[in-house]
């Protein structure tokens, strides 16, 4: 069923025009990504599905009777209300229904103590109770609280009110505040932002089964792989349609802009030569080449030339260098705590921090939001000091920092002047060649900081720090603003930086390619796993999985001496034997299960490359055109689907 059609969608702003000839559909249940450069109209396009900017020219149409959740990149808070107030306010009728049956409830305790008869009002309160129920009046207090505490905001945030909260907590508020609405039709602007990664897992599980459809504007590719089943691409103020998640859209994209480019040069080819066997034809002089050259131009004028295809613009261009090398030992701590002081008293942020940090190493820090991921880097910058312990810089140590609020840069200087404070030997030309590669031209050089987006901020603070000539770079969330060529750009840069990096991120597609070390920040200090993301999820699952099995073998010991004292006293020598042969069971079964799963995510690739190039084949030619062909076809594609459902089912029970 389609429940939106775009039609011809233009908008300009001023002389610069945005989309262009814009047209789609959305049926029930899409997951579709919205994807492009900074700037190129992804925000535009949600906000004319959401009604809130009206497009130039074109026609947006929805269903009969759909409703809307529009999550913007910038909260529209304006009430004073605490963080439980504002959740609540979203059920008013709710609320107004549940205390007039209180009301009534009493009333009627009232009148059957007075020995009236209450037998109508009694079915009147029956009829309204359950038409309550059905409206989740019995249930939305706990949804209230479940999608609180995967926000994570804890009981104590309750009563916060809103205008004390941060720019993040605030963006997960309204987060919430949407998924608690459940619309038909949900329109998020990077909802990714300021989530940890906890947090991230379970909005994709939440989105992967929600009851609607969902248009996600995101630069997280991890996220966009795990949600999206179509890729809406803005390029060139128009819109193309990819069907499948991020990483085959990306292999799809670069097939076709090799095809449309080897059909152009190819076309070219054709014309050069034509043109030079007319110019030779004609060179001879006779009337029978002659007529042969008018013939070959007659021919060549009729052919519908390709246009060059558009290049995409030249990438922002990243440099990481060192002006000279640290010593081998860049920096360790050890004892390090924090903890801050609220109106509800003293807590804990981390115990127990030690760390040592070798020259070269890519090491990336995770951790929950509200941990004091930030904190502890500002504290090994010396920029914030330690409850208790001790941090120790080695020998030519020189730190490069970025700041994920941005508050290193002077709001009421241009962007130039910015860059020129802090090196006074460029000249005014040298500066703004600098800054060409980073995507800032002409007068944008002249702009002031302040009027800056999030994206062009940010690539402000890594020309910064590319210039700095840091042999440390110390990084808190940096790819938070960059659309998804500047990330792929950045990794690059970082992967062929000599230096040391120490990175707090989110971004799993950099936790994959960047560190060679991921370390986790918790209250109780930091756990290292060597690697990248998906091995740290590997093992945090596999200890998870030990500390469970190890948990029901000790209830198991228990039960079976029928105290909770040494077991070595309690259980007898055949206890001892039958739980070893219990634990031995236990994990061959657990190996076994890590067999299949392997052998099912094998299948299930070769599945989803097999359902692909066979739809690649229904548009061929001489297929579409052969009835018999497309059924074969159609039959194929359908066992696949249902190989692939199974697959899917079993490697889910299997998680």
């Amino acid at each position: 069923m389609v429940i939106l059609t775009a039609s011809e969608i233009n908008k300009s702003f001023g002389i610069d025009q945005i989309l262009k000839g814009v047209s789609f559909h959305v049926e029930k249940g899409d997951r579709i990504g919205i994807v492009g450069d900074n700037g190129a109209g992804k925000t535009t396009l949600l906000s004319i599905l959401a009604g809130e900017s009206p497009a130039d020219d074109g026609d947006v149409f929805f269903a009969s009777g759909i409703t809307i959740g529009y999550l913007r990149q910038r909260d529209n808070f304006q009430s004073r209300s605490t963080v439980y107030e504002e959740m609540l306010s979203l059920f008013t009728s709710l609320l107004e229904e549940e205390t007039a049956l209180a009301v009534l409830s009493q009333e009627i305790a009232l009148r059957s103590a007075t020995g009236d008869d209450v037998e109508s009002m009694l079915h009147a309160y029956h009829d309204r109770s359950e038409a309550f129920a059905a409206k989740g009046g019995y249930r939305f207090r706990g949804e209230i609280d479940g999608i609180l505490s995967s926000m994570a905001f804890p009981k104590e945030y309750y009563e916060k009110r809103i205008d004390t909260l941060s720019g993040g907590e605030r963006t997960r508020l309204a987060l919430a505040s949407l998924l608690l609405q459940k619309p038909d039709l949900l329109l998020l602007d990077e909802p990714t932002n300021h989530l940890d990664i906890g947090t991230l897992k379970w909005l994709e599980s939440f989105l992967a089964t929600y009851n609607g459809t969902v248009a996600v504007v995101s630069h997280d590719r991890y996220f966009l792989d795990q949600i999206v089943t179509r890729i809406f691409e803005i390029e060139h103020r128009q819109l193309t349609v990819y069907e499948g998640n991020y990483s085959i859209y990306a292999e799809k994209k670069r097939q076709r802009e090799e095809s449309m480019l080897r059909s152009y040069e190819n076309q070219q080819r054709e014309i050069k030569r034509q043109e030079e066997m007319i110019r030779r034809f004609r060179q001879h002089g006779t009337e029978k080449l002659a007529k042969r050259a008018r013939s070959r131009e007659k021919r060549l004028d009729h052919i519908v030339q390709l246009d060059r295809p558009e290049g995409r613009g030249g990438p922002m261009k990243l440099v990481f260098k060192e002006r000279y090398k640290s010593g081998t030992d860049v920096l360790s701590c050890s004892g390090l705590s924090k903890s801050f002081f609220g109106s509800d008293g003293t807590r804990v942020l981390f115990r127990n921090v030690a760390l040592d940090i070798k020259r070269g190493e890519r090491i990336c820090m995770v951790g929950q939001n509200g941990i004091g991921k930030t904190t502890l880097l500002r504290i090994l910058l010396g920029q914030a000091d330690p409850d208790t312990g001790m941090v120790r810089i080695g020998h030519n140590v020189v730190f490069g920092y970025y700041d994920q609020e941005q508050q290193l840069l002077t709001e009421n200087r241009t962007v130039i002047d910015e860059l020129w404070e802090a090196h006074r030997l460029y000249t005014e030309g040298e500066l703004r060649g600098i800054l060409g590669r980073f995507l800032f031209r002409n007068d944008d050089v002249f702009k002031q900081i302040s009027m800056l987006s999030g994206g062009e901020k940010a690539r402000l603070s890594l020309l910064k720090l590319m210039l700095s000539g840091a042999n440390v770079l110390v990084m808190d969330e940096p790819t938070n603003h960059l659309d998804i060529r500047s990330k792929e750009v950045f990794e690059d840069a970082l992967l062929s930086y000599q230096g040391t990096l120490l990175i707090v991120s989110h971004d799993r597609y950099l936790l994959n390619k960047i560190p060679s070390k991921i370390i986790e920040l918790s209250a109780d200090g930091i756990e290292s796993y060597l690697g990248g993301y998906d091995y740290y999820m590997e093992k945090k699952m596999s200890i998870s999985s030990g500390k469970t099995h190890l948990a029901d073998l000790s209830k198991s010991v228990t039960a079976i001496s029928g105290s909770s004292s040494d077991p070595a006293v309690a259980m007898s020598k055949e206890q001892k034997q039958e739980d070893r042969r219990l634990a031995k069971a236990a994990e061959a079964d657990r190996r076994r299960q890590e067999k299949e799963l392997i052998a099912l995510e094998e299948e299930i690739r070769t599945l989803e490359e097999s359902l692909v190039s066979l739809e690649d084949s229904l548009c061929k030619e001489e297929i579409a055109t052969d009835p018999a062909e497309l059924t074969r076809l159609a039959e194929k594609i359908e066992a696949v689907k249902r190989s692939l459902d199974s697959n899917y089912e079993r490697w889910i029970a299997l998680q």
